[in-house]
């Protein structure tokens, strides 16, 4: 016989199996909903609501995260330039990928053929979690390159300039970017996979490292733009914080003389991994300090699109002093 009150202390147990249900239930009925939209709506349309998810996800993790280790408490969350950085938001998610879909097809396709045919072998030989692993580590290096080459150039800075305008660090600034930008760093990080057989074109399929690795890529970026103040301790040396990407941004001017502030600023190129910067000497620690000022000296314009007609326009004189090659 059931003794009274087991009914009770089942009901908490059952109404969280329910509440589990409930959630489940309502994640399938959500995924069935965007692949049905997916069929229906026009690609472009599809893209705006999928990237409009994303957003609110991200303003869900964020907003609270950086409210809870905020760097600099003052900063505002709709700051200066955070509608300009929405726009970049959407159109840095859709248009270089629309941009590359094309070039790193027939580039895959050329360089396989081009290649090795028995390093492709012997790399296809690999277990996927090495060839993951070397793929991110062989993309980090090419991102790095094409980074510091964005500083090297004057021609290339004109556009990477864009991302250095900002005045306040917060996670939505990892989208400010000159679609040029990020089609011109993004082809540094690709070919040598693809070069290498790391990557390779799939006939009527995906091949998800190179999707993996560029998610994983954009989601740190998220991280190390941020306004916190997170600390990794020993992983410092290995991964990627704010601290070592704040100093990337810093404001030379806002250095004292002696402190070597274009130093600051062009070093720490790798997006994740801050021994390629060690491996390469650009490394900069900031010794415990965090930068008192983001930004540049040159004139940027305040819109979306003056900003991406900015580096196209004639007697645009640049005021930085960047990384001697």
């Amino acid at each position: 016989m059931e003794a009274p009150g087991a009914a009770q202390a089942d009901e908490p147990g059952l109404s969280r199996n329910k509440e589990r249900r409930s959630v489940g239930t309502h994640w399938r009925e959500h995924m069935e909903t965007l692949l049905s939209l997916q069929k229906h709506l026009p690609p472009f349309a599809f893209d705006l609501i999928r990237l409009t998810n994303g957003l609110i996800l991200l303003l869900v993790l964020f907003v609270p995260f950086e409210h809870l280790f905020a760097l600099r408490r003052s900063q505002k969350v709709l700051r200066k330039g955070f509608g300009t950085d929405l726009g970049y938001y959407f159109l840095s998610s859709m248009l270089p990928n629309r941009v590359l879909a094309v070039p790193l097809a027939a580039l895959a396709l050329g360089l396989q053929r081009m290649g090795s045919e028995s390093l492709q072998l012997w790399v296809g030989d690999f277990p996927v979690w090495l060839r993951f692993a070397a793929a991110m580590v062989v993309a980090e290096i090419g991102f790095y390159w094409g980074h510091r080459w964005m500083h090297q150039s004057d021609l290339l800075w004109r556009f990477h300039s864009i991302h250095h305008s900002a005045t306040e660090m917060d996670w939505l600034v990892n989208t400010r970017a000159h679609p040029v930008d990020l089609v011109f760093t993004r082809l540094c990080g690709y070919i040598p996979m693809y070069a290498l057989g790391l990557a390779h074109s799939v006939g009527g399929g995906v091949d998800w490292i190179p999707l993996v690795v560029a998610l994983t890529g954009s989601i740190w970026g998220y991280f190390i733009h941020s306004n916190t103040r997170v600390r990794l301790g020993w992983l410092e040396h290995a991964i990627a914080t704010p601290m070592f990407h704040h100093w990337h941004h810093n404001h030379e001017e806002a250095m004292d003389a002696a402190d070597d502030g274009a130093a600051h600023r062009h070093g720490n190129y790798a997006p994740t991994m801050p021994w390629v910067d060690r491996l390469f000497g650009t490394l900069h620690s900031g010794a415990g300090q965090w930068p008192k000022a983001y930004g540049i000296d040159e004139p940027t314009e305040s819109g979306l699109a003056g900003q991406l007609l900015q580096p196209f326009l004639p007697d645009r004189k640049s005021a930085v002093v960047r990384d001697p090659e």
